[in-house]
């Protein structure tokens, strides 16, 4: 039975994803506090960026988990073929 190993990241991909991060947070930090509208119109516009990454990192992580249980399934089921398999195979030779 083949396992499917998950891919390891490289240090330099984990760096530039969080750098791009908090480019990125920075950026939108600066736009919000330099828009010139109501700190209401502000308060808004800052919510809804948090509520937009917390919301991506959400699905993301769903997503990945609902893969993982698939891949668990997928490898129980072809543990109890391949038993059965070979309790055929015994069967046979008997």
């Amino acid at each position: 039975m083949n396992e499917l190993q998950t891919p390891k990241h490289t240090s330099a991909w984990k760096t530039f994803s969080i750098a791009s991060f908090l480019i990125a947070a920075g950026m939108m930090a600066a736009g919000i506090w330099s828009l010139e509208a109501s700190f209401a119109a502000k308060g808004f516009y800052a919510m809804a960026s948090i509520m937009l990454v917390h919301t991506s990192i959400t699905v993301t992580k769903t997503l990945r988990d609902i893969e993982e249980s698939s891949r668990f399934i997928n490898r129980l089921e072809d543990a109890r073929t391949e038993k059965l398999l070979m309790d055929v195979d015994r069967g046979a030779r008997v």
